[in-house]
């Protein structure tokens, strides 16, 4: 019965080789609990809230792939001819139940599994990786990795214990927008919220220009760098956040941006967001300050013209000028 926390993985930077590990793509999408007995369907988040109400095409091309009785744990994607399209999954959160039914229709989703916790009235969660994977076999047909999955299907994801071929997958199905790879041990049992996986992810690194910064929650230090980068009619926009610092550079940095406070920043371009459905009621202030700090930070994923995630910094870049710092880059 639900809720099930969903089993993690913790990131690694390269692909861990040996004898023991499993490999499947790493699908960029919604993480999804799936749990079937009879009529009833329940889509659990990996937050543990329900996600039928957004997906409400699903219903029936669950009942129709799974058997009667049985939970697993996969990955809700938009697929596109191009590739899967998380920009569109968002889209499909909305709290209007008319705009949710137009985008079920307009852009149906696709179900993605990669995991079998229990069918009939088997719990198989204590049972080794492999063992449960052969029995999703006899339920579902394996996705291709030379053909996008059609919309409104249910999949279950490629997997191979050869290391050559999973880093293949890894450089070859970026061109879909997949996120990376997924490694796991197959004598592993499936354990609830504990990152026993290993998660290699696509990282690049960008040159930005700081354009403001948001205060930590103790007021004494930076809680984040605001960057920016430039478009090509030299419009400033801004582009996400950067937040990998320790307690006394945080002071340290606060120190040294104050000086640069002034009320321009991002004024002409894109700004950092306020309040919305996805921050709540967190506070979002931020304070401009002159664009002539140039940093190079890493990043896993673009969503449109923003990071979709936190970027890392790694450098202060003095001997780039602010102006350097375009989309461009971004963009190959």
């Amino acid at each position: 019965m639900p809720p099930v926390e969903p089993m993690l993985a913790k990131l690694q930077p390269d692909i861990p080789i040996g004898d023991g590990w499993l490999y499947e793509p790493k699908w960029d999408g919604f993480r999804a609990i799936v749990y079937r007995d009879g009529d009833e369907v329940h889509i659990g988040s990996r937050d543990r809230k329900p996600l039928e109400r957004y997906f409400p095409e699903m219903i029936a091309v669950l009942k129709l792939a799974l058997p009667k009785r049985c939970v697993l744990d996969g990955e809700l994607v938009i697929a596109t001819p191009a590739g899967v399209d998380f920009d569109a999954l968002q889209m499909r959160i909305h709290p209007a139940e008319s705009r949710v039914r137009m985008l079920s229709q307009e852009i149906p989703a696709t179900y993605i599994a990669f995991d079998l916790l229990a069918l009939n009235s088997i719990d198989l969660m204590g049972q080794p990786a492999h063992e449960r994977r052969t029995a999703l076999e006899k339920l579902l047909p394996v996705a291709s990795t030379t053909e996008v999955p059609e919309p409104l299907t249910v999949l279950m994801t490629p997997q191979t214990d050869d290391a050559g071929l999973g880093r293949e997958w890894f450089e070859g199905l970026e061109a879909w927008g997949l996120d990376g790879l997924i490694a796991k041990q197959r004598d592993s049992a499936y354990s609830p919220g504990k990152r026993t996986m290993i998660k290699i992810k696509h990282k690049r690194t960008a040159d930005c220009v700081v354009g403001g910064y948001r205060l930590s929650k103790t007021k004494d230090g930076i809680g984040s760098l605001l960057l920016g980068v430039y478009d090509e009619e030299g419009i400033f926009h801004y582009v996400g956040h950067s937040s990998s610092f320790k307690a006394a550079e945080r002071r340290e940095l606060l120190a040294q941006l104050q000086e640069l406070r002034n009320d321009a920043s991002f004024g002409d371009g894109r700004t950092p967001g306020g309040p919305s459905r996805w921050t709540g009621t967190r506070d979002l202030s931020w304070t401009p300050i002159e664009q002539v700090l140039v940093c190079e930070v890493s990043y896993d994923h673009m969503q449109g013209d923003r990071f979709r995630h936190a970027a890392t910094f790694i450098r202060w870049r003095d001997d780039k000028t602010p102006q350097e710092c375009t989309f461009e880059q971004l963009r190959t």
